[in-house]
């Protein structure tokens, strides 16, 4: 993933509008624009320009069928940015708590000579 490519995946998700379209559109595989518009107070064009900045960051796919557009979410592009973040810091934190946890079991072992 490119580096612009992360920032129109963060400036799409910073929108809480463009989140909850995510939301409808993930827990509604398929649906219509016209079924997006329902779950908000503003006009059509304003949901379309939301789900135009969604799909040019690739978090949606839109298929046309006939005269209707079926939405689907695409979590590749969070997956990807996930990737990213967590791997680095799991790799961090993960030798780290080994080094704590191999210090905590050497002060645990009894001395072998103290029978």
């Amino acid at each position: 993933m490119k580096p612009d490519s992360l920032d129109t995946v963060f400036q799409a998700l910073a929108s809480p509008h463009r989140r909850k379209i995510l939301d409808v559109i993930k827990s509604m595989p398929g649906c219509s624009v016209n079924d997006v518009c329902k779950y908000f107070d503003m006009s059509r064009i304003a949901v379309m320009k939301h789900l135009r900045v969604l799909e040019d960051a690739d978090l949606i796919i839109s298929q046309k069928t006939g005269r209707t557009r079926e939405l689907h979410f695409n979590v590749v592009p969070i997956q990807l940015v996930y990737d990213r973040w967590t791997t680095e810091y799991s790799k961090f934190w993960a030798s780290h708590v080994t080094d704590i946890k191999f210090k905590a079991e050497a002060k645990k072992k009894p001395n072998a000579r103290n029978d």
